[in-house]
């Protein structure tokens, strides 16, 4: 059969589309991609972003550039550089192609990592990051995971158990501070909340707030310092639980953590305090995990003075998850969708972020740490379990503090 004859409206839809094609081949050509050193070191992107957005974003803006800087990416110049020395031979060893901004120019590793931090600590949408710097919403993403990448790899040595020599001035600053000694630091959990697609929703993501969340558990040094964090744990489970699914338990009751030197020489004479954290009531009471007295056994003196060495010491780790949910505020918003292969990830340089600020010498900055509880709309449950040794450790504890306390009363009179 012979074919049948192009209709005129086919073939002038033909001559239109092949004029649109080509006009587009020739603006593709018209871009000149301005040719980049990756490995120097571009000064201009800040500039640019801070004309667009000091005036434009929303809140009030520091007036002072470094101040500002801070602003939007929650650490200093200083510390910026640092970090993209971190991860800049990853950014530049094979960069995917469409890394292109709307000026035709590479993305430099500076801009890279600015879009990546700015997305971390705003939580805004991939489209509002965008349009801070000038990029498109795909472009946001693959910057953003690729730094994610880089530096969970790169900067792992900022969180990390501290070694025997660390872990001295750490027990001396808890005793100094809060009075107990041998503490090793102070422990907590937090829920990153998120929604999930009908497929993936079960009742081990909902948790007791009836909302879908992952857990973040970490333990906290003197300084605010993330010493060990564990997560990618659905939030439905209990603390308890938590807890025991984490590598520091199993360190801890094989005797591979918390080990150090026995304290002998408690104050009245009274024995033995090894090394240990304290937690919250949520926690069982072990031998290296001293949670509070409840309100039950709180007769004496001795109880409530211990009790309020603890929360003390305690709240270290509460202001630790406020700021780091606070500094980097993708974790307290409500994550959409999120790739639960991929969040802990997230959650780990996030972490990571917060200690690299102090590693460096930066200053967390108590103004954007959420104002709430880091929590806030869940009840801190009470854990009945009771380890006797742990019963021991405690009591030895507070035998301690009293001892201390009617002794410089004794002083000072």
């Amino acid at each position: 059969m012979a074919p049948g004859k192009k209709s005129k409206r086919s073939s002038s839809s033909n001559r239109r589309r092949g004029r649109k094609d080509s006009k587009r081949l020739k603006k593709r050509r018209s871009i000149a991609v301005a040719p980049v050193d990756p490995r120097a070191v571009d000064t201009e992107w800040w500039d640019i972003f801070w004309r667009r957005n000091s005036s434009a974003a929303p809140g009030p803006i520091p007036d002072n550039e470094e101040e500002g800087f801070k602003h939007f990416f929650r650490l200093s110049k200083q510390t910026f550089a640092y970090i993209c020395s971190l991860v800049r031979e990853d950014l530049i060893s094979c960069p995917p192609s469409g890394l292109i901004n709307i000026e035709g120019r590479l993305l430099s590793v500076e801009k890279q990592v600015a879009i990546a931090l700015r997305r971390l600590a705003s939580g805004e949408s991939q489209v509002s990051v965008g349009a801070a710097f000038g990029v498109g919403q795909s472009t946001v993403s693959q910057v953003t995971w690729r730094f994610i990448e880089a530096l969970e790899d790169r900067a792992r040595h900022h969180l990390k158990w501290p070694d025997p020599e660390r872990a001295e001035e750490i027990k001396s600053q808890f005793e100094a501070l809060y009075g107990l000694p041998n503490c090793c630091g102070a422990i907590d959990a937090t829920h990153i909340i998120m929604t999930l697609p009908a497929v993936q929703t079960s009742d081990d993501w909902c948790d007791p707030a009836n909302n879908y969340s992952m857990f973040l558990q970490g333990v906290i040094d003197h300084e605010l310092r993330f010493l060990d964090i564990v997560t990618g744990w659905p939030g439905g489970m209990t603390v308890p639980r938590l807890l025991k699914f984490s590598g520091l338990f199993k360190l801890c009751e094989s005797g591979a953590r918390l080990n150090g030197p026995v304290e002998k020489t408690l104050g009245g004479g009274h024995e033995v305090a090894r090394e240990y954290i304290v937690g919250g009531p949520a926690y069982p009471l072990l031998p290296w995990l001293i949670t509070p007295y409840e309100s039950s056994e709180l007769s004496g003196s001795a109880a409530p003075n211990f009790n309020a060495a603890h929360e003390s010491a305690r709240l270290l780790a509460v202001r630790a998850f406020s700021q780091l949910k606070g500094s980097w505020r993708i974790l307290s918003k409500v994550m959409w969708r999120p790739d639960k292969q991929k969040l802990p990830s997230i959650i780990l340089v996030c972490c990571l972020l917060h200690n690299i600020v102090i590693d460096t010498g930066d200053k967390l900055n108590p103004d954007v740490a959420l104002s709430g509880h880091h929590d806030s709309g869940y009840i801190e449950q009470c854990c009945k379990q009771v380890d006797p040794l742990g019963k021991t450790v405690r009591d030895n504890l507070a035998k301690h503090l009293m001892y201390v306390k009617e002794k410089s009363l004794i002083k000072s009179k």
